[in-house]
């Protein structure tokens, strides 16, 4: 069994507080939904299945950009969102974390009956990749959080997610079925580094194929070698977002195309012509994660531009910017299911515009200022976090504090 890929991300404690749970389970079946209305279910299983996208959408929901909270979050946001509605859309979300995971077979059994889909091999391969990652993988993670995502036509991935005591990270493994060869065949492929961190002894003589691999790249196409990369994701252990973390040329172009674009210009946009500069701000990285091609989610950290962290990194999140967003997008979804699908294509064309700015497009390099920004103007847009509102700045704020100036 080849895995979709797997990510380390650091410890973090605490809840999701009420007031983001909800709204990430409303936009969670807003994207869930869009995908699925412009590329089917198979691609929302696909999705599920890439660690970055995964990593990108909790970060685009408002959790922690980089931590392992957004696992258990994302899961338990998309099983409340999707399973009231599955039979529509076609997708079932069983499994979770602690006594929500030694569930998952029962859970399966009840889709298979409700599907017809044969719920036994379902169980089988739910518990196997929880076993191969648990016991066949000895990298010191044990497996606390296991979901497993499967469509009416029996397509799946498996999310689950496991905890190493020792360094403080945990460990999040993904599956994809479309991938499937044998359980027991070559299950490390996509595990790069030892289990004790991030070394990779090109000069040990087991390393010998490895070394050819890495003289064979040069005849592999780049969108083979970016999915192969994708495999393996390791998060930083500081919490607040830092330039490195984000392609600031793909951000200068959000940036841009929210506060300095004349929307008059773009044809396709004119639909969303009055929705102010912040919520298309948040629009545009809702868009790319429904619409984004893989090669754009090697920066998952970028995504929380959208409506924040609940612990305030990078930003605390606006509430009235997360409505607004999600308002819109839900309104296009309504009005698509009667035929009307003009608005939907708008916000679909934000990630395209988004991209038509990037290629001539020259970051300076202000990062700190955008954040500083938007942390004096949150209160403006009913900026939350875990330890309650956001004030407004005691001292003046500098002006023209963007990225794109």
């Amino acid at each position: 069994m080849n895995r979709s890929g797997h990510a380390d991300l650091p410890l973090h404690y605490g809840t999701v507080p009420p007031w983001l749970a909800k709204r990430m389970a409303s936009l969670g079946r807003a994207i869930t939904e869009a995908v699925l209305v412009e590329y089917g279910k198979s691609v929302m299983i696909q999705r599920l299945s890439d660690p970055l996208w995964f990593q990108s959408l909790g970060a685009v929901m408002g959790m922690d950009w980089h931590s392992s909270g957004i696992t258990t979050s994302v899961v338990g946001a998309l099983k409340r969102a999707i399973n009231p509605i599955s039979k529509e859309l076609g997708i079932y979300v069983c499994g979770g974390r602690g006594k929500h995971s030694r569930n998952t077979p029962n859970e399966l059994m009840q889709v298979a009956e409700k599907t017809g889909l044969d719920g036994h091999e379902l169980v089988r391969s739910s518990k196997l990749s929880a076993k191969v990652d648990n016991t066949a993988v000895q990298d010191g993670y044990s497996i606390y959080l296991h979901s497993f995502f499967v469509t009416d036509e029996g397509e799946w991935a498996v999310v689950q997610q496991g905890m190493n005591d020792a360094t403080g990270y945990a460990r999040r493994y993904h599956w994809h079925s479309q991938a499937f060869d044998d359980f027991l065949k070559e299950p490390h492929t996509s595990v790069i580094g030892s289990n004790q961190g991030s070394i990779l002894n090109l000069t040990a003589a087991e390393a010998d194929d490895t070394k050819a691999g890495i003289l064979s790249l040069k005849d592999e196409k780049p969108a083979e070698i970016v999915r192969e990369a994708q495999r393996y994701v390791l998060m930083p252990e500081h919490h607040e977002v830092m330039a490195k973390d984000v392609d600031l040329k793909r951000l200068g172009s959000v940036l841009a195309l929210a506060h300095n674009t004349d929307l008059k210009s773009f044809d396709e946009l004119l639909l969303l012509q009055g929705v102010g500069p912040r919520t298309l701000q948040s629009l545009t990285l809702v868009s790319e994660v429904i619409h984004g091609t893989p090669s754009r989610f090697t920066d998952p950290a970028r995504f929380s531009f959208a409506h924040g962290g609940k612990d305030g990194h990078p930003f605390p999140v606006p509430l009235k910017t997360y409505d607004d967003t999600l308002s819109i997008l839900r309104t296009a979804l309504d009005r698509a299911k009667i035929g009307h699908t003009d608005k939907v294509k708008a916000i679909k064309s934000l990630t395209n515009v988004a991209q038509h700015i990037e290629k001539d497009f020259q970051p300076n390099a202000n990062f700190e200022a955008v954040i500083e920004k938007e942390r004096a103007e949150s209160y403006k847009y009913g900026g939350m976090t875990v330890n309650g509102p956001a004030r407004p700045p005691k001292g003046p704020v500098k002006s023209q504090l963007s990225l794109f100036v």
